[in-house]
């Protein structure tokens, strides 16, 4: 089995009452993107587009070879660990862990531990995964 070529991943709260100020003051820490439900943002084409929802989205560091059990514990280790934070943030918001995981060849592995997998549970971080094949 070889290795990931490449990993990318993003934590991403999502609501409509979101307020991106909250919740960064809630996590300690300021997010690499962050909006309000209605706030206008700029296209690469020089148009502009409404948000359809507020959100939060803290990325990190891309990692060559892949590996997100490095990414996972960076976000988190930025972030409150007070669950009771997280608990709260969950009831109000969409949160997960948006990852895109790059194959270099058509059979590649991705381990996570279960203190990785345990950390995102416990804060109630659904992981999603995008996989994408070598050929594309």
């Amino acid at each position: 089995m070889g290795h990931i070529r490449h990993s990318a991943a993003c934590l991403r709260l999502f609501g409509d009452d979101l307020n991106p100020d909250t919740v960064s003051a809630l996590l300690g820490a300021s997010p690499t993107y962050g909006s309000r439900k209605g706030d206008e943002q700029a296209l690469g084409n020089g148009r502009m587009r409404l948000e359809r929802t507020g959100s939060w989205r803290l990325d990190a560091t891309r990692r060559e070879p892949g590996n997100l059990e490095a990414q996972v514990f960076e976000l988190l280790d930025r972030l409150t660990p007070n669950l009771q934070v997280w608990d709260e943030l969950g009831k109000k918001y969409k949160i997960d862990l948006f990852c895109g995981i790059f194959m270099g060849s058509e059979n590649d592995g991705l381990p996570l531990s279960h203190n990785a997998l345990l950390a995102l549970g416990k804060r109630g971080i659904k992981l999603d995964l995008d996989i994408y094949d070598a050929s594309e």
